[in-house]
């Protein structure tokens, strides 16, 4: 009995231990204490800004959502993959990573910073945010006066 017990305290206690000696968790916790509250992100109006070429975009979403709709030019990489798909990224200009919302490419930004990655930012309410603000450009051109 003695030793099951010493089994059964060593199996619920080793995670913990392991977990705080994990270098993964050290490196997380650096960019959790550095981070400032907006950084790696861009909203739909700073994006209209930059020209298109100067931005590298990757789609987190899955295939079939990426098919049905994507910021041109985009390139689908699932959140899942990132880091090992992480060689197709650039590491020479700006990435914006999107999903539909923003929630999982926000866990891929945080997967790429955490491997090093200082060029990636999330795209402030993803993809139904960009193609909400392109139907309100495109009804502001039909328009004589500007929609406010």
């Amino acid at each position: 009995m003695k030793y099951f017990m010493i089994l059964v305290v060593g199996i619920f206690l080793a995670p913990s231990i392991y977990a705080e000696e994990n270098p993964a968790i050290e490196a997380m916790q650096e960019y959790l204490e550095f981070a400032e509250y907006s950084e790696g992100s861009i909203s739909t109006e700073q994006l209209a800004s930059i020209e298109p070429g100067e931005v590298f975009f990757v789609d987190t979403r899955n295939k079939g959502q990426f098919e049905e709709g994507h910021i041109p030019g985009a390139v689908n990489i699932e959140w899942r993959q990132i880091l090992s798909r992480r060689a197709e990224i650039p590491t020479d200009k700006p990435v914006v990573l999107y999903c539909e919302t923003g929630l999982l490419s926000s866990k891929a930004h945080f997967a790429l910073k955490v491997a090093g990655r200082e060029n990636v930012m999330v795209l402030w309410g993803g993809y139904l945010m960009w193609s909400a603000r392109q139907s309100f450009e495109e009804a502001q051109k039909q328009t004589k006066e500007p929609i406010k």
